[in-house]
């Protein structure tokens, strides 16, 4: 179905920005409702959130597009195309390409709590794409809501003019009207010329059972029509379009898209990684001179080892992840073995929550049972013969004598937390081997700036920062640089053999401290076996830390009654012997959630 072309002053492209949890996926459900993308049957709360997690866990975690029909107060038709996108500093990625695909932004503020670290760090993306913001007070109808406080506070910390700030409820749907209007008043027209060769930006692609690979594009120049030919520049691959169409957020088919229009295509494509995020499309026949820019690819900063707990379920375990992969540019897996675990995989992500997501869509999805190492970070190791290798798991660690310097990766770390808990943040950051660079304040509330070494922060910095601020402490980062430091690799031994799983490298300073952690850990955690089984953390040849789970008793004298004491010795004697050669040869059942607690290892 071919509709009447939509001319470039009445296309609106944008996105919503906003910390987790200020109602953003709320907000564009009132959107999608005032102006009749579904009517009131197909409507249910987080529209856009399709996965069951994203439900669940109240986030956003893959940017979705919604094309909204709506009529200005004037009699004019306009065509609003939105990206909702996800909040959370592990999906920053996800935010960098909607934000491409726009030309303004919707800044959404909870007026009762603020201004909040994600709220800065996306809103800078934002700036930095020369988007024309709009800032949205959302929870005005809360009894803690202070607008004016929030306003002052967006001038001051980001520095935009939030004196006309849209004041809504998004629940109740109190002032979502004047937000339609907003976006159309106030946000640019995109630019584009419809006579130029065809030039598309590649935002997202992602794998459907019945239509293969759907891509979602940003015409820029050019038009693009259902039977086109069609190239992607970066990959040199041609394709012949079989379907054009718009997110409604129901697909619907369109004959062709515009300058300035999101929409998607689909063309036979057999993988996602066929199709590169970021990517220029160009017509075969008549191909643009220059791509677009396109986005840095997503550099993964935490690694794991991921290891299914009954090896047969080792080739189930690679499809759902070569399943996941085309779902998930991001996420980066090769295959590994380990003594303790058997054959599995060492995956790459972007952050923790992007690893407990991950987690747990191979565990609900699939059905897998799996067994997840110790997180590590990506270590620059320089070698004694001049050579550099990088190290993602620590049971591959070079020989000591062969390494000249181990340096690790660093971050900048912006915290607003209140004013009450200051002092106990400051700490934990110190503690994390922090470099304070900056302490500011916005109100009754501290941003303070860090810079933090990223191993530090991937085992529970987030977890702690939570609970020593009651929840009130917002937490982003960015990768900065790698710096040389002193790291150990601690290797953690049960009944004198090494568990490669949860060996880790960590800072000659915290080792002994994390080690007698470690090790306590585990002997609440293993159940006693019919002998005494030692634990011990050590580093090269030295054991630093010991614990000893003592051993299951069995009462082998009940059936003496009376007699004579020897019989008794005999039988606790034979015993004895029995134990010892037993812990020999004896096989320690380490129990997975034994292994998944001491990896959570907490800073009591």
């Amino acid at each position: 179905m071919t509709k009447p072309k939509t001319p470039l002053t009445h296309i609106r492209n944008f996105s919503i920005v906003a910390h987790i949890d200020h109602g953003k996926s709320t907000l564009a459900d009132r959107l999608i409702q005032m102006t009749g993308g579904l009517d009131a049957r197909e409507m249910k709360e987080q529209v856009l959130d399709s996965m069951d997690i994203e439900r669940e866990r109240g986030i956003t975690i893959k940017a979705q597009t919604v094309r909204l029909e709506y009529e200005h107060t004037d009699g004019q038709h306009y065509v609003l195309n939105l990206i909702d996108t996800p909040g959370h500093v592990d999906f920053a990625y996800e935010v960098n390409r909607s934000l491409a695909a726009c030309e303004g932004s919707l800044l959404v503020v909870d007026a009762a709590q603020g201004v909040e670290a994600q709220t800065l760090a996306n809103v800078y993306h934002a700036i930095e794409v020369n988007h024309e913001i709009v800032p949205v007070l959302n929870k005005i109808d809360l009894p803690a809501a202070e607008p004016e406080r929030v306003k002052q506070q967006i001038e001051d910390v980001i520095g935009i003019d939030a004196s006309d700030a849209v004041e809504i409820s998004a629940k109740t749907g109190l002032g979502i009207e004047k937000v339609l209007a907003a976006i159309v008043e106030r946000l640019p027209a995109p630019k584009g010329n419809e006579d130029a060769p065809l030039k598309a930006l590649l935002v997202d692609s992602w794998y459907d059972l019945y239509l293969g690979v759907v891509v979602l594009i940003r015409v820029i120049d050019g038009r693009i029509r259902k039977g086109q030919k069609i190239r992607m520049m970066a990959t040199g691959a041609a394709y012949e379009l079989d379907r054009v169409g718009v997110f409604t957020p129901k697909l619907v088919d369109v004959g062709e898209l515009g300058p300035g229009e999101i929409g998607f295509f689909t063309a036979s494509i057999k993988e996602v990684a066929d199709t590169n995020v970021g990517d220029t499309i160009t017509d075969d026949r008549k191909p643009t001179d220059t791509p677009l820019e396109g986005f840095r690819p997503a550099q993964p900063v935490v690694f794991c080892g991921l290891f299914p707990v009954d090896a047969s379920d080792f080739e189930d375990l690679r499809a759902a992840m070569g399943k996941l992969r085309l779902n998930d540019a991001s996420f980066s897996f090769e295959m590994e073995t380990s003594a303790a675990l058997g054959f599995g995989f060492r995956c790459g992500f972007l952050g923790l929550l992007h690893l407990e997501i991950i987690q747990e869509r191979l565990a609900r999805e699939f059905d897998l049972d799996l067994i997840t190492t110790a997180p590590s970070v990506v270590y620059q190791i320089q070698m004694t013969d001049g050579t550099e290798i990088e190290l993602h798991n620590p049971a591959d660690m070079p020989d000591v004598v062969k390494i000249a310097e181990i340096r690790e990766p660093w971050i900048k770390a912006t915290i607003l937390t209140p004013d009450d808990y200051l002092g106990a943040i400051l700490k934990l950051c110190q503690d994390r081997r922090g470099i304070q660079t900056n302490l500011s304040y916005v109100g009754n509330r501290a941003m303070i700036e860090y810079d933090l070494p990223l191993n530090e922060v991937v085992f529970d910095f987030y977890d702690r920062l939570k609970s020593i601020s009651k929840g009130y402490a917002s937490f982003d980062y960015q990768l900065s640089d790698y710096r040389e430091g002193d790291l150990v690799k601690m290797s953690i031994l049960v009944n004198a053999e090494p568990v490669d799983a949860l060996s880790m490298l960590v800072h000659r300073s915290a080792a002994e401290y994390r080690g007698r952690q470690m090790c306590e850990k585990l002997k609440e955690l293993i159940p006693p076996h019919l002998f005494v089984i030692p634990i011990q953390a050590a580093i090269g040849g030295r054991i630093i830390a010991r614990e000893t789970v003592r051993a299951l008793r069995k009462d082998v004298t009940a059936k003496c009654y009376g007699g004579d004491a020897t019989r008794k010795r005999k039988l606790l004697e034979k015993q004895k012997e029995g134990k010892k050669k037993m812990r020999q040869f004896g096989k320690v059942e380490i129990p997975q959630e034994a292994f998944i607690k001491a990896l959570k290892m907490g800073d009591q």
